[in-house]
């Protein structure tokens, strides 16, 4: 089994050391009883929920998989009791509206319990994750009656839900859907217009199973009059079973599950093909509207994606500290530093050690970024001032495909890692660390391949609003920099923040102006650009990590805070230097990746 201890000292310092959540978040309205003793206490117990009941759980789901079986699908053994389990300890309506029975705690919050059960039991995260999104969409875009039958019943875990977007001919580009919606008479909730839903929708997680009493389909389907392309498409809320005037479940809807995929990983999240036979369903929102009320899922989806790229590396990491400390296998280069023993541990040797630092940087960078993005939603939802709410929409609007696609990627980079540092070992099943490498690599694939995030990033996001949604990253980095090389005990971190982020303000310009010129350069350019971004972004958080530190009295300082200084150290001089060659590679240009005639490949 992998190793695993919830990282609440490093989250801690996030919150309270670097981000203030005192000052900033408590202080937002209906935060008021998230104290710092509450949000103590939820993350304590988050982390005895995923160590005790769902890490345990998480071999056995992957060997044992979902099971599918004249149309039922069974989750695998310790699944449904450990998900009752979880309901009853309020988890799943941890950030929602208490008017429909949740707890109304900061959104943040939930990002970081999202990231611990991920590190424990992604297939498992993947239902109160899914119902979540669903619940957003609702809650935004779906008329007062929708709300009252569904949310309640989405917060307390009753009810689960889904995405149902992906079909047969359509993935990324959704204007080809063909799933219909059709106005008819009578609904089984008074005094709202049903339509009979008939499709095929693939690649559906938690589309089927046997967790809850019932399941609500969120829908993507045209109806008869609707214009072509992504602006006739319509959401819709499709039960599984008809929803009882008394609040409990009727009869069966036409929608079955057809078949489940078996897949690399995640194998205990039932990934199913749904069929909708003229099941009756609702619209969330207005007509043709659909995209705009689907992209309230897909957006808090992405974010949630992200984490579990944080999350599955995370248990990486301390699996290979762990299995490196102990692993004996010949001497340092300098000489033998356990002289007692047969042979040195292998952390001991320069290129195990330059992978484990590598996977800290990055983890503990990405978390930084997560947790300041957390409070930026949660700035974007309750300040009361609009211009504060607005400047944080649009940092979250930025930074979104940048933590969906990078954070993925380095979920995927650092579980490979892990296995590298176990050699043999860890391509054998029973140490688990594989497993963390099949689950991880989907999240580089769902909710919006990593090439369509920065595609969206270069193409949506840069030129919106005039270049406004750059401005709210760019202005604070260049404060940032601007103060914090006037402190000399600075110097390291903030001199190669400096370098790389006039990389990055070159680098927007290049591709600002190329893409007017021909789209194809912002294309080619795109994911390059997007992880230079990203690169930059973490490194603004290392080096606000280490200002708060270096502002500590010495004496005060924990080994914990000197490892800190250690790896911002490491990532400033050894992951940082990426930049260069991204740099290099964006300016130049399209034509090597278009100029090859199709015949040749």
């Amino acid at each position: 089994m992998v190793t695993y201890a919830a990282p609440l000292e490093d989250i801690r310092f996030l919150l309270y050391d670097v981000f203030d959540y005192e000052g900033r978040l408590h202080a937002l309205p209906g935060c008021e009883d998230a104290s710092r003793d509450v949000v103590d206490a939820v993350l304590e117990e988050a982390a005895k929920v995923s160590v005790g009941e769902l890490l345990p759980l998480n071999r056995s789901g992957d060997e044992e998989g979902c099971t599918f079986e004249n149309g039922v699908v069974r989750t695998p053994k310790g699944f449904k009791e450990a998900y009752k389990a979880f309901c009853e300890g309020g988890w799943t309506g941890l950030s929602c509206d208490p008017d429909y029975g949740g707890q109304g705690l900061p959104k943040t919050l939930q990002f970081i319990v999202d990231e611990l059960i991920c590190s424990t039991n992604l297939s498992f995260g993947m239902y109160p994750g899914l119902s979540h999104g669903a619940y957003n969409a609702v809650a935004l875009h779906g008329s007062d009656t929708l709300k009252s039958v569904f949310l309640p019943k989405l917060v307390d875990g009753t009810w689960s839900g889904t995405m149902c977007l992906t079909e047969p001919q359509c993935g990324t580009d959704l204007g080809l859907i063909r799933t219909k919606a059709v106005p008819v008479d009578g609904s089984a909730i008074a005094d709202v217009q049903s339509y009979k839903i008939s499709g095929t929708k693939i690649f559906i997680s938690a589309g089927e199973h046997d967790l809850t009493e019932n399941i609500v389909h969120l829908v993507l389907a045209k109806l008869p009059d609707a214009p072509p392309g992504i602006k006739g498409i319509s959401l819709f809320a499709v039960p599984k079973f008809l929803p009882a005037a008394d609040g409990t479940t009727g009869p069966r809807n036409g929608v079955a599950c057809g078949a489940i995929e078996h897949k690399m990983g995640i194998k205990a999240s039932a990934t199913c093909v749904m069929n909708f036979d003229d099941a009756e369903g609702y619209l969330v929102g207005t007509p043709h509207a659909g995209m705009r009320a689907m992209f309230t899922m897909m957006n808090v989806a992405r974010l949630a994606v992200g984490i579990q790229g944080v999350g599955l590396a995370e248990t990486a990491y301390q699996s290979a500290v762990a299995y490196a400390r102990d692993r004996l296998q010949g001497r340092a280069l300098s000489g033998a530093k356990s002289p007692d023993k047969a042979a040195d541990p292998i952390i001991v040797h320069p290129d195990v050690r330059k992978n484990l630092l590598t996977m800290r940087a990055n983890v503990e960078g990405a978390r930084a970024l997560a947790i300041w993005l957390g409070t930026a939603v949660d700035i974007s939802e309750r300040h009361p001032d609009a211009k504060a709410r607005q400047e944080a929409d649009d940092l979250v609007a930025l930074l979104t495909p940048i933590v969906k696609a990078y954070f993925t990627d380095i979920g995927f980079d650092v579980t490979n890692l892990g296995v590298q540092i176990f050699g043999g070992h860890g391509y054998i099943r029973e140490h688990g660390m594989e497993q963390l490498v099949r689950d991880a690599r989907i999240a580089q694939l769902y909710e919006g391949t990593n090439g369509i995030q920065a595609l969206d990033l270069v193409g949506r996001k840069l030129g919106q609003h005039m270049g406004r949604l750059l401005r709210r990253f760019f202005h604070p980095v260049l404060a940032f920099i601007e103060e914090a090389q006037e402190q000399p005990e600075m110097v390291e971190y903030v001199l190669p923040l400096g370098k790389a982020f006039a990389r990055l303000q070159q680098a927007t310009a290049w591709v600002a102006q190329q893409g007017l010129r021909d789209p194809e350069e912002a294309g080619a350019a795109a994911s390059d650009y997007l992880r230079l971004f990203a690169l930059v972004a973490l490194a603004f958080m290392w080096a606000r990590m280490a200002q708060v530190i270096l502002a500590m009295p010495e004496g005060d300082r924990l080994p914990f805070h000197k490892a800190k200084l250690a790896t911002a150290r490491f990532y400033m001089t050894r992951v940082l230097p990426q930049n260069s060659g991204l740099f290099a590679a964006i300016n130049a240009g399209a034509a090597p990746i278009m100029a090859p005639e199709e015949a040749w490949f």
